[in-house]
């Protein structure tokens, strides 16, 4: 059997650091900046960063269509900070929507801006003391059926799952803990 091939949207964002955590776990890791990078792929990631600017050139580089529809065909896909805002049906403070595709509302920079930015330790699923750096971080207000709540942090919802969609508001691929993203290809 070969191994998992995980498309890490590479437009924008903290894309190397998931790709350097899907090979530590022994799976492939392919930079997705084009259509041709998306053949093959067994799971994407969307990285954190700023929503806004990805959207706008997931777009540009002819990447939204396919993905959204390769997401809605049951590809798994892991979102972290603005990749969350990526996947969410709404967003509380932006008219704006991407992808829509997980039953979740969400307000942009939540924790407030960059000096708000904090590293807790908390549960995520079955795991303890998972360090969860918060950046600009969003949260989830609202969650629709079918959604399952993996972590809180101050009474708000900072980690899904449904289905075949992971969101976290924090950013695993900033610490040297592996457990989230073993969490996600154990989905795939």
């Amino acid at each position: 059997m070969s191994a998992l091939k995980v498309g890490v949207l590479a437009v924008q964002g903290a894309f190397a650091e998931h790709c350097a955590i899907v090979r530590k776990l022994g799976a492939e890791a392919a930079e997705i900046r084009a259509v041709s990078d998306l053949e093959g792929i067994d799971a994407l990631i969307l990285p954190g960063g700023e929503s806004t600017v990805q959207g706008k050139l997931l777009k540009e580089l002819g990447l939204f269509s396919p993905l959204k529809n390769m997401i809605a065909q049951g590809l798994p896909v892991y979102g972290t900070c603005a990749g969350m805002i990526l996947l969410a049906a709404e967003i509380e403070n932006d008219s704006r929507r991407h992808f829509a595709v997980m039953d979740i509302s969400v307000r942009r920079n939540a924790y407030g801006r960059q000096l708000g930015s904090t590293l807790i330790r908390g549960s995520f699923a079955d795991m303890e003391d998972v360090p969860m750096p918060f950046i600009r971080a969003p949260y989830i207000y609202k969650t629709g059926t079918g959604v399952e709540i993996l972590s809180r942090r101050q009474g708000f919802t900072t980690a899904v799952r449904q289905g075949k969609m992971l969101a976290t508001a924090f950013h695993p691929e900033m610490t040297c803990d592996l457990r989230v993203h073993q969490y996600f290809l154990e989905m795939i």
